[in-house]
């Protein structure tokens, strides 16, 4: 039997619901998800980042500080062997050590997140023999 079509008034939509553009809703609602995840990953990446530029920065200053003719300059020689915006952000506490030489190194960790990890900070040391 075939199916006979039954014509509608100009202007009416048909009585079923449409899907249309509800695809395109949900990716709305679940796109500060993926953004948060995203930067998430970016803060991540600083914490490593910032983390290995403190160890870097403290072993330079220790090598330095280790060094009879060279004890004065640690602070600049750790914060020139880091990048300048981690360096910029760093404290380097004085040598301690009788034998040899330890010297700390404080970072403060950039926030991208907006505020939810707080001041977070990394905290690095080295320590090398006198020479």
């Amino acid at each position: 039997m075939a199916s006979v079509r039954i014509p509608r008034a100009a202007g009416r939509r048909p009585r079923g619901g449409s899907d249309r553009g509800s695809t395109a809703i949900e990716y709305l609602g679940f796109l500060p998800v993926l953004i948060l995840i995203g930067l998430a990953g970016i803060q991540l990446g600083l914490v490593a980042y910032t983390a290995q530029q403190a160890g870097t920065g403290a072993r330079a200053a220790a090598r330095t500080a280790s060094q009879d003719g060279l004890r004065g300059s640690y602070e600049r020689v750790g914060k020139a062997s880091m990048t300048g915006w981690v360096a910029q952000r760093s404290r380097i506490a004085a040598p301690t050590g009788g034998d040899s030489v330890t010297v700390k190194v404080t970072v403060d960790i950039p926030d991208v997140l907006l505020g939810l990890l707080g001041d977070r900070t990394v905290e690095k040391s080295a320590t090398m023999p006198r020479d």
